[in-house]
């Protein structure tokens, strides 16, 4: 007869044996050496009870059944425990994540990794990158040294093992950088005009957006704000223009844009070209002086009282009197000038032209300036006629003849028949060969004579004619210089 015992030898067995992968249905079998056999068993896992009889059945074994197992054979003699097994359930990856490493904030130029973090039994060792749809690299860590704005975007990481693989769920890099490619956008009509609304938007890309602008004009700041709107521009407003965007991360300027401003015609005003008094034969150019943009190129010239034009082009010749004044036209409007007066003057037998734009008193003044100074002119010319006369004079009185000055008062002179001719041969010029003398010009002359009385002899009422020879040593000055005396004042003498 066998001797009873409490149960020994406990041991647990697992069927299947081998690799269980989750989803897996295992079984746990409880053995034990008794007398009587063990009718009562229990099953722990850790420390706690888990299950009870011979048999315990783990149906879609799980990663979380995975652990030491035991069981406790039990009969009226004792009881004992067995020793542990351990259920190591193998599962492909899960919980796959992205980590970033770094400040919360990334600014271009930093350098970031990613790490890929996953769940798996055995634990994953391949691992990949993507950016969208496209693998950008390998491993479970993934770094971008420098990074830039184009680095930005969504990624994702890939877990395998032999068991399957998972895919982490998108993580957004956002890559902060300071405004780049500031530009100037001009809203409005590709031409402005004096008078037009014009909008100029600053255009830039940062990260951030940029939420501080300021616009400058040459070096000074001349708004702020994204939009800067000029209403009713005007040419003042001509210039170079560029905007500033700045955000936390920095700032920059744009390029500069040129505002060109059109206009028409105004401070129109006609300037001379020359003197303000004109000889006649000489002319007066008026020239039309205009600030437009563009330049005027057409102008018109007009005289007051008359309808028709006078004359076109920026210069304009006046040759007589009247009030002039020019009108200056580009395709956005014309303006005319204030006239000036154009006065053509006859003063002793001289033209002239006077141009002014005085009027009133200032206009008398000036023409009488200008007839002084012509008197005075022509006084001098008459002066040195006079002069001219008196040397004339001198070289016929030098003459080697025997001559009278009458100290009583002269009666009126004769008739033209009563002339007197004589020969008169003037002293020999020094220096001076008589050859050389009768190589000169001759000269005639008539000398006058008054009668004392009409009691002469017989023979002086008789015409007396000859030659009056007159040598001259320079026959181009007595040309120029002798002129015929004529005023009753002259000294008359008696040749004998």
């Amino acid at each position: 007869m066998w001797s009873q015992h409490p149960p020994k030898n406990v041991s647990v067995s697992i069927s299947p044996s081998g690799v269980i992968v989750e989803g897996d249905s295992v079984t746990l079998n409880c053995i034990s050496d008794s007398n009587p056999p063990a009718l009562n068993f229990s099953w722990f896992k850790g420390g706690t009870i888990v299950g009870s009889g011979r048999i315990f059945i783990i149906s879609k074994i799980s990663s979380d059944d995975s652990g030491e197992y035991k069981c406790k054979s039990i009969n009226e003699h004792g009881e004992k425990y067995s020793d542990n097994v351990t259920l190591n359930v193998m599962y492909p990856p899960r919980n796959v994540s992205v980590l970033i490493n770094g400040s919360g904030v990334i600014v271009e130029g930093d350098s970031v990794t990613l790490n890929c973090i996953s769940d798996s039994n055995p634990p994953a060792l391949n691992f990949s990158w993507f950016k969208g749809g496209t693998i950008v690299g390998s491993g479970r860590i993934f770094i971008i040294s420098k990074i830039s704005s184009d680095d930005s975007g969504e990624y994702k990481c890939k877990s395998i093992n032999e068991h399957g693989e998972k895919y982490s769920d998108n993580v957004t890099l956002n890559v902060m950088y300071p405004p780049r490619n500031v530009s100037v956008l001009i809203s409005g009509s590709s031409v402005i005009v004096e008078g037009d609304s014009v909008t100029l938007n600053c255009i830039s890309d940062s990260k951030p957006p940029a939420l501080n602008f300021s616009f400058i004009k040459g070096g000074t700041i001349v708004g702020s704000g994204r939009i800067f709107i000029i209403s009713k521009i005007s040419s003042d407003d001509s210039g170079e223009y560029k905007c500033k965007s700045i955000n936390e991360h920095g700032e920059k300027y744009s390029d500069a844009v040129t505002l060109n401003v059109m206009y028409p015609p105004r401070n129109v005003s006609v300037l001379i070209s020359g003197s303000g008094v004109i000889v006649e034969g000489d002319s007066v150019t008026l020239n039309c002086i205009s600030d437009s943009n563009p330049p005027a190129l057409n102008f018109s010239w007009f005289k007051e009282n008359e309808t028709s034009a006078v004359g076109s082009g920026q210069r304009f010749s006046a040759l007589q009197s009247g009030r002039f004044y020019c009108q200056a036209h580009n395709q956005h409007g014309s303006q005319r000038s204030d006239a000036v007066t154009v006065t053509v003057l006859h003063v002793a037998g001289l033209n002239v032209i006077v141009i002014t734009a005085a009027s009133g008193g200032l206009f008398i003044i000036i023409i009488f300036i200008i007839i002084l100074i012509l008197f005075i002119i022509k006084k001098q010319r008459s002066d040195k006629a006079e002069d001219l006369t008196v040397k004339e004079n001198d070289l016929y009185s030098d003459a080697s003849q025997t001559v009278s000055v009458h100290d009583k008062p002269l009666s009126e002179p004769d008739s033209a028949s009563d002339a007197l001719y004589a020969s008169v041969k003037p002293k020999n010029v020094k220096g001076k060969s008589p050859e050389s003398r009768d190589a000169e010009e001759v000269q005639y002359a008539t000398v006058q004579h008054y009668r004392k009385t009409e009691t002469k002899r017989a023979e002086e009422n008789e015409c007396q004619h000859d030659d009056v020879r007159v040598y001259q040593p320079d026959a181009a000055v007595r040309q120029s210089n002798v002129q015929t005396v004529e005023e009753p004042s002259v000294i008359y003498s008696s040749v004998k």
